[in-house]
């Protein structure tokens, strides 16, 4: 495999700041891991004036603020000076400061897994399954509880990624979307994360239910949670993720929640199987794969929306 390492003109170019955005981004990922090229870079960036300035006044906003149990504070500033910072001489991760190479693969792949593996959202997905069991087999409704369950299933991922990504979700939201790391990838990265708990535990919930003999399966709402997911995402790529997110949980309680429940609010079972309708069989399922096709089409498409901060 050949190696590619920074030489003294390209450092140059990146710290004078006239290095293509692609070649930017592919040297600040070289420089997480190859410590003579950092070495290098920063010895290059610091030779200019300027970037001593500010390299030293954000290096101290951040201790600053760590030491004093915040969150740092920071505009949308994303020149190299300030991102090479965050990705070559330190950045904070969960209110420390940490140095390239100062904590393992897993931890690091751990915590960028996000907030909703650490907060309220899993054990809101937790209460949800044991919840759908309790009400099955605890209060009596039996075979009307896959359906029910079916239908609040693709709205929890949504939850999750609302509270994974963003200024008003994540107190390092500034620092992680200033790294080589950050914007979309790392937003897909707790998204996998978020999926990768939810799909188990509500499928598994489903399964463990009673079944109706003309129900749909307790993995049929798997479509339409990722195709719901991949219209949050790329409606985020526009308006933020919170609204992003927010917006398609309110369409689909609006379209299909409210005119169901609202035609017997006081029976469970039955307008949780009139809603199941949207779920069950090859024409809905097929409905639902091309709605996520089409959506990640367009989340490719902005993928560079994601490349600077949200100000929503």
């Amino acid at each position: 495999m050949t190696h590619w390492h920074v030489g003294g003109e390209l450092a140059e170019r990146y710290a004078a700041g006239s290095v293509a955005e692609t070649d930017a981004w592919s040297l600040e990922k070289h420089v997480e891991t190859c410590g003579g090229c950092a070495a290098r870079v920063s010895a290059a960036v610091r030779a200019r004036q300027e970037a001593v300035v500010l390299l030293d006044g954000v290096r101290a906003g951040v201790l600053a603020a760590v030491a004093a149990g915040e969150a740092p504070e920071s505009g949308p500033v994303r020149s190299n000076q300030v991102r090479f910072l965050a990705s070559a001489t330190g950045a904070v991760l969960n209110g420390r400061v940490r140095l390239p190479g100062s904590a393992t693969r897993a931890g690091r792949l751990l915590w960028a897994a996000g907030p909703a593996l650490r907060g309220a959202w899993l054990l809101a997905l937790v209460l949800v399954a044991v919840g759908a069991l309790a009400l099955a087999y605890g209060a009596g409704l039996g075979a009307a509880t896959r359906p029910l369950l079916l239908v609040i299933a693709p709205v929890l991922p949504l939850a999750g990624v609302v509270v994974s990504y963003g200024r008003h979700t994540d107190p390092l939201h500034e620092i992680t979307a200033a790294t080589p790391s950050g914007g979309l990838r790392l937003l897909l990265t707790r998204t996998a994360a978020v999926l990768g708990v939810s799909i188990p535990a509500l499928t598994l919930a489903g399964a463990a239910l009673p079944a109706s003999a003309a129900g749909p399966g307790p993995a049929a709402w798997l479509l339409p949670g990722l195709a719901m997911t991949l219209a949050a995402l790329a409606l985020g790529s526009y308006v933020g993720c919170r609204t992003g997110a927010s917006s398609v949980a309110v369409a689909w309680a609006a379209a299909v929640l409210l005119p169901a429940f609202a035609t017997s609010p006081l029976e469970i079972g039955k307008p949780a199987a009139e809603a199941a309708k949207y779920f069950a069989g090859p024409a809905a399922q097929g409905g639902w794969a091309a709605g996520a096709l089409v959506c990640a089409a367009l989340l490719a498409a902005r993928r560079r929306s994601f490349d600077h901060l949200e100000t929503l």
